[in-house]
């Protein structure tokens, strides 16, 4: 009933929304490429939301080349009427996204130059992808955990840059270095919500 109030009233409807999305097996290593890309333009572009925006289409039209590769997701999401608690819940998502575990990039891209290149095969990368946007996305407000409405969440946010409706994007993905692995076990550990598609 508030819901039909608000909008009689005029008043924006803020939606903040995150999804999880695991992919694994040894092909999954080239999204961290594309995650990497993204995040160095992100920093670059130093919040400009038509960059991240472009640099979440690329991501998810990466992810959705990948679907055969997806093995669990999970999203969550709330609306708000007021812009600013919509900005308080998607700075509290980011910092409980940064806090997973290799989460966070290493910035310090001179580290071991002159090391000899040996580097494990990644079998396991979780994507995070977090966003608050105006209006109502069906597609996005509703259970992911399914292949197709994943497709279509994922499709979604394409869509979301192109009419220019996205007040947030971040992005956070693990393993965040190249080299590192993400366990089984720390799947289990650190990203407990997922659930297997």
């Amino acid at each position: 009933m508030s819901n039909i109030f608000n909008k009689m009233i005029g008043r924006t409807r803020y939606v903040v929304f995150r999804l999880f999305l695991h992919l694994g097996g040894g092909e999954v290593a080239p999204i961290l490429g594309v995650l990497n890309s993204a995040g160095r333009d992100a920093i670059d572009a130093e919040g400009d939301l038509e960059v991240l925006g472009e640099g979440l289409v690329e991501i998810s039209q990466t992810l959705l080349q990948y679907d055969e590769y997806w093995l669990s997701a999970a999203n969550e999401g709330d609306v708000f009427w007021s812009e600013g608690e919509a900005g308080d819940y998607v700075n509290e998502l980011f910092t409980d996204s940064a806090q997973r575990y290799l989460s966070e990039p290493d910035s310090s891209s001179g580290s071991g130059l002159n090391e000899p290149l040996s580097i494990p095969v990644t079998r396991n990368v979780i994507a995070i992808v977090t966003v608050a946007y105006e209006g109502e996305v069906p597609e996005l407000e509703t259970d992911l955990s399914n292949v197709q409405a994943l497709k279509e969440g994922l499709k979604a946010l394409i869509n979301l840059h192109y009419k220019h409706r996205f007040k947030a994007i971040q992005v956070h993905f693990s393993p965040a270095q190249l080299g590192d692995e993400l366990t089984s076990d720390q799947l289990l550990q650190y990203y407990p919500e997922l659930i297997p598609l």
